[in-house]
């Protein structure tokens, strides 16, 4: 298969985002349905060439996600995940068939470990699997990938023969994961060599890369791939996914974006929308990108050192590679206050490339009056947490109504909290050791949830001042399933309420999910 070419005659690579498949499958990571499409839309909107939607044959509500976000994305190629397994293929196409653009994608084991361990069935059978599935995939649609599941450390020529039988049954797309993060640059860029130069019907299919990131080589081993051939790079926003996460999609595309003169290819990202899509999943997943994060970090612009600062003054090349606005990167801004209006609010939110509609819209703009009245300074950082908020209590069967805490030195301390339930008004009253733990024991009495243990109570401010808001992180886990919930309010009790609330309606569809195997 020919190699797209770009402007320049650079070569295209293309981004296979799987945030809503691989990214979900972090610990606390799960989201809803909505959650989930809201998402695509801004990868497709971002650019993305190939959204993996998910594993169809995982659940009922993977497989509806899947088929949502099939009716809804219009540009971007529908992924959905697939195991050797005629069901699994089935499922795949049923959820992804009303997608303009689809594809299959699936895979198997070949290392010898997986293989004797967790397969326990021969190379020979292995072979035949890959030829197996990959025919019927391509039966029903015909742009199918396949996966060579720990692809790195699997035997060479094993590994060519598995490749050649693969495009050989129809695979579109080649994908050599370093599914458990073991590979070095060198090393991935030598495998990728090895196929070119000993696969025959290599130049039929285009060559992708799929970095986790245990040793933090996710994407210095993705950019190597590239360099060998590869074409396709396989990403999370944010770096999210199982263990150590995957390659960042944000810092794959503005390395190549920074460096042509080493890597002379092109993306179809429109990198201004980086920042604003990172800071989405954060709020849906409760996933805080740690402040140092290349790219999307709070500090990756920031310059404290004196002789930094003295540099940037002169010349902002001398410390800054690329420029904030590149990545979509604006200063916060003091624009709103409690005077402003509907309209004005409204325009802003376009400018921050919020779409709502006329009831989301009346619901923010009451929660910013709250908001004005309480901050001197509105900024627009505090706006993208209020809206993130509220957006993502669409749907919640547990919502918050009012709480009023009773704190202080002498004790005990109390939290009174009513609960909107599925409809039903709900109130209890507790004592707790401090306020959060009063809340947190209110919320247990209202909605019992005896198995689920808290593993993180996380508070930052969003903006400077004491007058700011606070954003609450809050993980629960419950039998093994473990969720993140977050919630903004310039009361940092309320916003705790808010997160902890998150997290329990997250858990709540958690319990409905079953989950093959599925890592790649």
């Amino acid at each position: 298969m020919s190699t797209e070419h770009v402007s320049g005659g650079k070569d295209r690579i293309i981004i296979f985002d799987t945030t809503l498949r691989d990214g979900e499958q972090s610990p606390g990571c799960s989201m809803n349905i909505e959650e989930k499409v809201r998402m695509a839309h801004l990868l497709d909107e971002m650019g993305v060439d190939v959204i993996e939607a998910g594993f169809p044959i995982a659940s009922p509500g993977d497989f509806e996600a899947v088929q949502e976000i099939s009716r809804a994305v219009k540009n971007a190629t529908i992924a959905g995940l697939a195991r050797a397994k005629k069901g699994d293929i089935e499922a795949s196409f049923e959820a992804i068939k009303d997608a303009p653009k689809r594809r299959i994608h699936t895979f198997i084991s070949t290392s010898p470990l997986h293989m004797k361990y967790k397969l326990q069935m021969p190379p020979e059978a292995v072979l035949d699997a890959i030829v197996e599935s990959v025919t019927f995939a391509r039966s029903l649609t015909d742009d199918v990938e396949w996966s060579a599941e720990d692809g790195s450390r699997t035997e060479d020529d094993f590994l060519c023969q598995c490749v050649e039988a693969a495009i050989r049954a129809g695979a579109t797309t080649i994908n050599i994961p370093d599914t458990v993060g073991y590979t070095t640059p060198a090393e991935y860029a030598a495998q990728f060599e090895m196929l070119r130069n000993r696969v025959p019907n290599i130049d039929k299919a285009i060559l992708s890369v799929h970095c986790h990131n245990d040793l933090g080589l996710g994407v210095a081993n993705s950019l190597a791939g590239v360099r060998a051939g590869a074409r396709q790079i396989e990403c999370t926003v944010n770096g999210i996914g199982e263990r150590a996460g995957n390659a960042a999609m944000e810092e794959v595309v503005m390395a190549m974006r920074t460096r042509p003169d080493v890597y002379p290819f092109e993306t179809g990202i429109e990198t201004t929308m980086i920042t604003r899509v990172s800071r989405a999943l954060s709020a849906i997943t409760g996933f805080s990108v740690q402040p140092n994060k290349a790219i999307v970090g709070a500090n990756a612009f920031a310059h404290e050192s004196g002789i930094h600062q003295d540099g940037m003054l002169k010349n902002a090349q001398t410390y800054e590679i690329m420029t904030p606005e590149s990545v979509g990167l604006k200063k916060s801004e003091l624009v709103m206050g409690k005077h402003s209006g509907r309209h004005a609010f409204r325009d802003k939110l376009k400018q921050l490339g919020y779409e709502l509609g006329d009831n989301a819209i009346e619901d923010a703009f009451a929660r910013f009056k709250r908001l004005a009245d309480k901050k001197k300074q509105v900024f627009d950082d505090d706006i993208m947490a209020l809206v993130d908020d509220e957006i993502l209590r669409i749907g919640d069967k547990i919502k918050f109504v009012s709480l009023q805490v009773v704190a202080g030195s002498t004790g005990p301390q109390s939290a009174e909290l009513t609960l909107e339930v599925e409809g039903g008004t709900k109130s209890a009253r507790a004592e707790g050791n401090g306020p959060v733990d009063a809340i947190f024991k209110a919320i247990r009495a209202i909605c019992p949830h005896e198995e689920a243990r808290l593993l993180l109570y996380q508070v930052h401010a969003i903006t400077g001042g004491t007058d700011a808001q606070a954003e609450v992180t809050v993980r629960l886990e419950e039998n093994g399933k473990t969720v993140n919930g977050q919630g903004a309010d310039p009361d940092t009790l309320v916003a705790s309420c808010r997160a902890y609330l998150h997290a329990l309606n997250k858990l709540m569809v958690k319990r409905e999910r079953r989950a093959p195997d599925e890592s790649l």
